[in-house]
């Protein structure tokens, strides 16, 4: 069990870094295209270049595209519609809202993987939603007090719900009956040119015209990504769904205080206690 659940956290640590680059790609205004190409772009070359050095071969071959195909599309969805929402309403209210996927995966995970959990770890699960919850009901409203006109972000963040509960799902059944790298480096280059085709659709007026900033940004997340991705695909490979989706998800919590250190947003006592929660819940799904 130590080992998934280390990379589990593994996971949790470099996904928080990832998702803070979002911030990062939102604050600057960068077209979200050019940085998920920068970003799918980097993960893609890494995958392909480690498995080739790894000599593997890859084993079912029609099922790997299908699912590298559903994981890259629904993946891609959620990277974009994350970062056009960070456009339009805080970072506090765009992720936790995000990490309510994680009842859908739970609930999926329990019915069809048949995941056995203990007590403790069924205690965590539920305490984290309730951090979610928590984030959520405070950050709404402060949000809607604020801007009136918060409708498409709430549409693009439950687009991203929902595409982030594919994603994790296929990513699973990959974990299971593919190659690991072979189906990162497959996944990614699918994801690098469906960015690429969108970058026209997703310019703005108010957009960064300077792509360099976005092919950096991009860059960064690539790395953090494939860092995770790989001990998210190497958990889920022994480890059930369920739990690792439950600790890795709370990666959240990393960005909001990153996004407090470096963009000064207000961490006031219902956030720091959102935080003390999550370390419990953490700690209660490794029991």
């Amino acid at each position: 069990m130590t080992n998934w659940y280390v990379l589990a956290v593994i996971t949790l640590l470099f996904f928080g870094i990832q998702r803070f680059l979002y911030k990062v790609s939102a604050e600057k205004r960068c077209n979200s295209a050019w940085t998920s190409f920068s970003f799918m772009g980097t993960v893609a070359l890494l995958s392909s270049i480690l498995f080739f050095a790894s000599k593997e071969t890859l084993t079912n071959l029609f099922f790997l595209l299908c699912i590298s195909f559903v994981n890259s599309a629904s993946f891609l969805a959620n990277t974009i519609t994350a970062m056009e929402a960070l456009k339009r309403i805080s970072m506090s209210v765009v992720y936790p809202v995000i990490r309510l996927n994680t009842t859908v995966v739970v609930i999926f995970s329990i019915i069809y993987f048949r995941d056995r959990l203990s007590i403790y770890q069924i205690l965590g699960i539920i305490l984290a939603i309730i951090v979610i919850l928590i984030l959520i009901r405070y950050d709404y409203e402060e949000q809607r007090v604020r801007d009136k006109n918060v409708k498409v972000g709430f549409i693009l963040i439950f687009l991203a719900l929902l595409s982030g509960a594919v994603a994790a799902i296929s990513t699973k059944f990959a974990a299971i009956y593919t190659n690991t790298l072979g189906f990162m480096a497959i996944s990614y280059i699918f994801s690098t040119f469906f960015s690429l085709g969108l970058r026209k659709r997703l310019k703005s007026e108010q957009e960064n015209s300077n792509h360099r900033n976005a092919l950096i940004i991009g860059c960064s997340m690539g790395l953090a990504n494939f860092i995770g991705f790989y001990a998210f695909l190497k958990a889920l490979s022994v480890g059930p769904l369920s739990i690792i989706i439950s600790v890795s998800g709370m990666y959240f919590v990393i960005a909001i205080v990153l996004s407090a250190l470096i963009y000064r947003e207000k961490l006031n006592r219902l956030r720091i206690a959102g935080i003390c929660l999550t370390i419990i819940a953490v700690t209660l799904m490794r029991v």
